[in-house]
């Protein structure tokens, strides 16, 4: 007999399954803007689910992606045109492991471990890449730091108690990710531009970082007192 294949989570079960391993935030409840990004990364989960591609190749070939934006912006002219893409590109496949992993039940301690790795990974990559471009290397250092104080600040809050998103801050992946991306984006088609576009990217990030683990930091006070 052939094996019988668990039929493939509905949308509205994909939500569920979802909230549960991001501390109870429900989608179908939440802001348009979640729900509508997470509606897309279902669509397109669907059928590398289907195909059963690992959750970890997904992530794999995220890093990968990203690291090929270097290049790209390295070379002079538009080619930061093409870093802009693959940065959205490698952005998208960071969501994709993730749901791939709800849509195939093969969630995992594992999985979330390298999948963190991979994030802070990225935002390094981003980071490198706007210094090519032309960010003062301080800047992009002090990006870097507040991006990781964020994070590092949500993972241990996780630690004690607090919900894996807890608060949606203006600081969050999605939100550095189009600032990189809009960076290079505006490099490639004023390439006279490309130094002011890169401290601008570089300066965005730093400065929704700093906003977000205030805004972290503040709701962590409120919440976590006299735990």
């Amino acid at each position: 007999m052939g094996r019988v294949r668990t039929p493939m989570p509905g949308q509205i079960d994909y939500f569920t399954a979802w909230a549960v391993t991001h501390g109870g935030y429900d989608p179908a409840t939440g802001g348009a803007l979640v729900r509508g990004w997470l509606t897309v990364t279902y669509l397109l989960a669907r059928p590398l689910a289907a195909a059963r591609t690992p959750p970890a190749a997904v992530t794999a070939a995220a890093t990968a992606v990203t690291a090929l934006a270097l290049p790209a912006v390295a070379a002079s002219g538009r080619w930061p045109l093409l870093a802009a893409l693959v940065v959205a590109v490698s952005g998208l496949l960071d969501n994709l492991d993730g749901a791939v992993a709800i849509l195939r039940a093969r969630v995992s301690a594992t999985g979330f471990v390298l999948d963190s790795v991979a994030d802070r990974v990225a935002d390094m990559l981003y980071l490198v890449a706007l210094w090519l471009l032309g960010a003062p290397g301080w800047l992009a250092v002090a990006a870097g730091t507040a991006m990781g104080l964020l994070e590092y600040t949500r993972a241990r809050a996780g630690n004690a108690g607090f919900g894996e998103i807890g608060v949606v801050t203006v600081g969050e992946r999605p939100t550095r990710v189009i600032i990189t991306a809009m960076g290079l984006l505006a490099a490639g088609v004023l390439p006279s531009l490309r130094g002011p576009a890169a401290v601008a990217a570089a300066a965005a990030t730093l400065a929704v970082a700093v906003i977000g683990l205030g805004q972290l930091t503040a709701v962590l006070r409120r919440v976590l007192r006299g735990r």
